[in-house]
């Protein structure tokens, strides 16, 4: 067994080689990224014939030579739920079983390699439904350098050439998840420091107080508390470029931390299955990956939607990651296409900020849907309100929120009250309470709505 040292050098060193053609392919025509998704596809539905038995079946009718980007259409799509119920059947190294990979995940206190070439991480989800993703050597290589592509760009315009800008990364502090492992396979040495989400607040803005970073990324619900403990004068960093990245950006988030810091924000877009998306600085949203993931924006049925329209999810196909192959997987993730040219020149397709997951959609007795948003709304309009979590109840929700100032929340109650009957609640019940903190899962994000079990919902 080779040791970590060893491996992760290698890999960093592959990456850092690697980085330039990256570059070149922000500027790929329209012509040249579907080539490359079609090649790609021929490639990937090959193996997942030849090597995974569960892909095996579910691919029969499709000649992997022939097919087409279109003629994924004719494949069902598979779930999380799918995947986790039959990951032997879906890895494509006989060597792999779903209790190896759960037994080297139960182990890991810090990065680490299974097998020698594989890294395996987990999504605890905010959607609630916990995945376990295997990546090969080339596949975790090419996940990392499309999540840095543009912002190796960005950093060419903001810091002058040699120089190594100080990254101060508050995200997981579990090694089973994605942005950890990558920051340490990666990262080491390379000016990037780590900081848990999970700590307390207060020890947060310590570290970063002593860091003083250039760039500050992180969990989108952990920069929103950050841009408040700024405002208040607690927090003393300037960053030249804030860099949002593993959750869903609300509007009110972004807005805080541009009136915090008065810099670029650059959001990122990435998940455990290796979709990402990547702002690249001189438009609105951000640009798809989408050399390297072929993605289909569905409704809530499945069917196709067009640009201008938002999607319910996302149907991704991992072109990259041949260990695990993850085609036409469903993500719940609601998008929105933006349609004509980017003034940046790259023809990758643009989306507005991920606003909202599907899953966070409240459904009341009686068929009554309530979209996030109707809370949001109301919350956004407070500055002081610097982080929120809205939890369904039967008749309404229990809404906890942090403040740097004092609010009344019996007003505050009172305007989400008239928010719900709108949207055809009758006699709703709400109830507001400041607290102190959040209870975040192991990875450290905030799951900010949290409907009702199947149980409570009876």
């Amino acid at each position: 067994m080779t040791d970590y040292e060893t491996l992760r050098t290698r890999h960093a060193e592959q990456a850092e080689a690697q980085i330039p053609q990256h570059q070149e392919r922000i500027m790929w025509s329209q012509e040249r990224l579907h080539e490359e998704r079609q090649d790609r596809l021929r490639a990937l539905l090959q193996v997942a014939k030849d090597r995974s038995p569960w892909h095996r079946e579910r691919l029969a009718n499709v000649d992997a030579a022939t097919a087409t980007v279109s003629d994924l259409r004719s494949v069902p799509p598979m779930t999380k739920q799918d995947m986790m119920a039959n990951l032997d059947g879906i890895f494509t190294d006989r060597r792999l079983t779903h209790r190896l990979v759960e037994d080297h995940l139960n182990s890991l206190e810090d990065d680490r390699y299974l097998l020698d070439e594989l890294h395996v991480v987990a999504s605890g989800g905010s959607s609630g439904t916990r995945g376990v993703f295997v990546y090969d050597w080339d596949g975790w290589l090419q996940c990392r350098l499309m999540l840095l592509r543009f912002s190796v760009r960005h950093q060419q315009r903001y810091f002058p050439t040699g120089e190594r800008p100080m990254v101060g990364w508050v995200a997981a502090g579990k090694a089973t998840h994605m942005t950890f492992a990558m920051g340490r396979t990666f990262g080491s040495g390379a000016g990037v420091v780590v900081i848990p989400a999970t700590l307390p607040l207060s020890e947060i803005v310590l570290k970063l107080n002593e860091l003083k970073p250039d760039i500050l990324a992180g969990f989108p619900t952990m920069l929103y508390p950050l841009a408040g403990e700024a405002r208040a004068g607690r927090l003393r960093i300037s960053p030249k470029l804030v860099r949002p990245g593993s959750e869903p950006l609300l509007p009110e988030i972004r807005a805080a931390i541009e009136a915090a810091w008065g810099c670029p924000v650059l959001n990122v877009y990435g998940t455990s299955e290796g979709a990402s998306a990547s702002s690249c600085g001189q438009s609105r949203g951000m640009h798809l990956n989408d050399d390297l993931v072929i993605f289909e924006p569905v409704d809530a049925k499945g069917a196709p939607v067009s640009r201008g329209q938002r999607a319910a999810k996302l149907y991704v196909t991992n072109l990259y990651n041949y260990a695990q192959p993850l085609i036409r997987y469903e993500l719940t993730d609601e998008t929105l296409l933006i349609d004509g040219p980017c003034p940046c020149g790259s023809a990758m397709q643009r989306v507005e900020d991920i606003e909202g997951r599907t899953d966070d959609v409240f459904q009341y007795a009686g068929g009554v849907i309530v979209h996030p948003l109707t809370f949001r709304s109301e919350l956004g309009r407070h500055p002081e309100i610097t982080e929120y979590q809205v939890v369904q109840r039967p008749r309404g929700a229990a809404v906890a929120i942090r403040t740097i100032t004092p609010l009344d929340t019996d007003a505050l109650g009172a305007k989400i009250v008239a928010a719900l009957r709108r949207s055809g609640l009758s006699e709703p019940d709400v109830t507001v309470q400041i607290v102190d903190g959040f209870d975040r899962q192991q990875t450290g994000k905030l799951k900010r709505f949290v409907p009702l079990t199947a149980t409570e919902s009876q």
